[in-house]
C-alpha cells in the first residue's frame, strides 16, 4: 500500500501484457519522452504530501512504463532531496534497462520492483507481447546490468500463468535467469483481478509452492494476499466503503470506477481485490467489460 505516482497515460506501455489489470496497450512504444511534464508531477506531489499523512512508500508505478517518462529521474532526485525520509519504489517491467540512462536515473530509488515473466522467447512473446524492438537477452542483461550498478533492493517480480510458464522447461529457465540477476527477493504472483486476456486462469497457492520447492531458492516469497493486505496502516476504510456504496447503487466497470471516485485505477485495484476476496463484490464479464457487483456485508 503506498502513494501511486504516474508519469504515462494510460496505457502507454512497452509491453502489452495478457494479465495486465489496466487492460490491453493503446500505445505500444519504446519512445522515452515527457509523457506528462515532471513539473505538473512535483506540483501535484507537494499540494497531496501537504494535506496528507505522509505514505508508507512514494511508488513509481500506474498504467504504464514508468521510465518511458524521460523525466523520471528528475522527479525521483527532487523528492528525495526534499522527502529524504520517505522511502521511493519504482514498479517497472524492466525492458528499457539495456539503456544505461534508464539504470542511472534509477540509482536514487530505495527499492526496485522489476518483472520477468518468462526467460523462452516463445513464452515471453506469449505473455508479454512486448514492442517487437525488445529482444528478450538484451532485456534481462539489462537487468543484470542494473544489479551490478544498484545499490538498494531489488525484489524481482514473477507472475506465473497457468498453461503458460508452469512448465518445467520455463522454470528452470527462469531460474537461471533469477540467479543470474541475483535480485534480494523474487515475488511470485499470479492473477487478483481480471487481465486483458479473457479466461486465465490463476495460478493457487499450491501451484506457487510446488513452484518455490522446485526452484529451492531461499529468497522466494508468494505476494501478500488481499486478506494481509487489508492489515496494512495505509488500507483506507474510507475508500473501501466508498467502492461498496457506488456498486450498491449499480454494477461498475474499473473505469467506471475511476471517473466516479477520481481515483486511479491501481489504487482501486487494492481493494477491489480485498473486497472480491471477502465476498463483498464479484467480478462478471460482460459486452462492455468486467463489471464489479455488490454481493452484500462479510
Amino acid at each position: 500500500m503506498s502513494l501511486g505516482i504516474d508519469l504515462v497515460p494510460h496505457k502507454v506501455c512497452t509491453f502489452n501484457c495478457v494479465y495486465c489489470e489496466c487492460g490491453i496497450t493503446t500505445k505500444l512504444t519504446l519512445e522515452r519522452r515527457e509523457y506528462i511534464p515532471a513539473d505538473e508531477v512535483l506540483s501535484e506531489l507537494y499540494s497531496f504530501l501537504q494535506d496528507n499523512p505522509e505514505p508508507d512508500y512514494l511508488t513509481f508505478s500506474g498504467a504504464g512504463e514508468p521510465t518511458l517518462n524521460s523525466g523520471i529521474g528528475r522527479v525521483l532526485a527532487v523528492i528525495k532531496r526534499r522527502y529524504p525520509d520517505i522511502p521511493v519504489a519504482v514498479l517497472t517491467n524492466g525492458s528499457l534497462f539495456s539503456d544505461p540512462e534508464v539504470r542511472e536515473e534509477l540509482l536514487p530509488a530505495d527499492l526496485v520492483l522489476p518483472s520477468l515473466d518468462a526467460a523462452s522467447e516463445g513464452t515471453f512473446r506469449r505473455i508479454d507481447r512486448p514492442h517487437r524492438g525488445v529482444d528478450l537477452e538484451t532485456y534481462i542483461q539489462g537487468l543484470v546490468d542494473f544489479r551490478r550498478e544498484y545499490s538498494g533492493k531489488i525484489w524481482l517480480e514473477v507472475m506465473i500463468l497457468p498453461g503458460y510458464n508452469d512448465n518445467r522447461k520455463d522454470l528452470t529457465l527462469l531460474k537461471k535467469s533469477i540467479l543470474r540477476i541475483g535480485p534480494e527477493r523474487v515475488q511470485l504472483n499470479s492473477l487478483d483481478r481480471p487481465g486483458a486476456v479473457k479466461k486465465l486462469q490463476a495460478a493457487d497457492d499450491q501451484t506457487l509452492w510446488t513452484i518455490i520447492e522446485y526452484w529451492g531458492l531461499d529468497n522466494v516469497e508468494i505476494i501478500a494476499t488481499p486478506q494481509v493486505r487489508k492489515k496494512t496502516r495505509a488500507y483506507r476504510t474510507d475508500m473501501e466503503s466508498a467502492i461498496l456504496e457506488t456498486l450498491k447503487r449499480r454494477p461498475c466497470t474499473l473505469s467506471d470506477l475511476v471517473r466516479i471516485l477520481s481515483v486511479h485505477e491501481n489504487e482501486l485495484n487494492k481493494y477491489l481485490g480485498v473486497l472480491e476476496a471477502a465476498g463483498r463484490i464479484e467480478a462478471v464479464s460482460e459486452r462492455r467489460g468486467i463489471f464489479y457487483r455488490y454481493r452484500g456485508p462479510s
